[in-house]
């Protein structure tokens, strides 16, 4: 590692400590729904068309916003609505109208199977200032990781509807995998074709549903040509593509994405689950929930624990143990840690192993 590169993680580094300090709120999560209208493979959740678990009342959520002390600036705090599948709620128009009221900026996620002209325009009427819609590769390859015949094509219209929207931040979201790899070249063409303009690409971590499926899973060498290919596509200039938020990627790190590498789960980013649990990312495994909207205060949580999160060193074991990178990667994304505490992936491994 040379110096200018080492002296561009450190201050990133320290940026973030300092961001760990005063962890203010950026991006609150709310998993309003386990119901969802596809199947898919890398289902992290086993959604189903009629889940058993109720989606949580709105005005339960409301409570939670209600209850935030009088210093938090609601404008600089994202709602972003996330399930199963968010459109599944026939209130949703309400739910927006409700953060709009309260001056919070609001966003979703979706697969836009429901996403139909007349529902997107009563979403924008109730607030909607951000979306992303879920498209992994041609008809072929998405409608099989999604389970349904439709799927492609509900959410390639959907896609151009709302590339013919001002006045809202959109990407499209593609999770890489055997399926999709080999086309992503031709799969760029049409995205732009469409009006994309964001794109972000995934790997998948072999959790869930995901992990009885081997074909959902890229090689390192793979692997290494997605990083080459997201570096193109960048230099190109014709789509803004950019690997998501997944973990430390060694050399490869402010080539890929708009920023040096560091987990915000915690310390930016927080969620209420369905069942009422605080959490970070809504990915993120049981036994780092940080407590329960039904029986805490959310904010004296957001406060006071998230100990987890925000001090990574318990991190420092097994693989990450020696790691030279441990400063700088922390032992990776909340998210790709199970239950017990153990890596489930590690993207510089992946990069360095030949």
């Amino acid at each position: 590692m040379n110096l200018k590169r080492r002296l561009i993680l450190e201050t990133v580094r320290r940026m973030h400590h300092n961001n760990i300090q005063l962890h203010p709120l950026h991006q609150l999560f709310w998993e309003s729904t386990l119901r969802c209208n596809l199947r898919c493979q890398h289902c992290g959740s086993d959604c189903k068309t009629e889940e058993q678990t109720p989606d949580m009342p709105l005005e339960d959520f409301l409570k939670v916003l209600d209850s935030l002390p009088p210093e938090v600036d609601h404008h600089k705090m994202m709602i972003i609505v996330s399930g199963g599948e968010p459109l599944m709620r026939d209130d949703l128009e309400q739910c927006g109208r409700e953060f709009y009221k309260r001056e919070f900026p609001w966003g979703m996620v979706s697969n836009g199977l429901a996403l139909t002209p007349e529902r997107f325009v009563k979403l924008l009427n109730a607030g909607l200032r951000s979306i992303s819609i879920s498209l992994d590769g041609f008809e072929d390859a998405h409608n099989w990781m999604r389970g349904h015949e439709n799927s492609f094509q509900r959410a390639s219209d959907a896609i151009r509807m709302i590339a013919r929207t001002k006045d809202i931040r959109w990407d499209v979201i593609t999770c890489v995998n055997q399926k999709n790899f080999a086309r992503l070249e031709e799969f760029k063409e049409y995205l732009i074709s469409l009006g994309v303009k964001d794109w972000r690409l995934f790997t998948i971590t072999p959790m869930g549903r995901a992990k009885q499926v081997p074909e959902l899973q890229v090689s390192n060498a793979q692997f290494r040509q997605l990083m080459e290919f997201i570096k193109r596509t960048r230099a190109e200039g014709r789509i803004h593509a950019s690997y998501g938020c997944e973990g430390f990627l060694g050399k490869y790190e402010g080539q890929v994405r708009d920023y040096i590498y560091q987990c915000h789960a915690g310390v930016t980013v927080a969620s209420v689950l369905i069942d009422g649990s605080i959490s970070a990312c809504t990915s993120i495994r049981g036994k780092y929930y940080q407590g329960n909207i039904y029986k805490d205060n959310f904010w004296d949580v957001w406060q006071n624990r998230f100990q987890p999160y925000r001090d990574r060193s318990w991190m420092r074991k097994d693989q990450c143990a020696d790691c030279k990178m441990f400063r700088y990667c922390e032992g990776n994304g909340m998210h790709l840690r199970d239950e017990e505490g153990n890596l489930m992936v590690c993207h510089l491994k992946r990069i360095e192993e030949e």
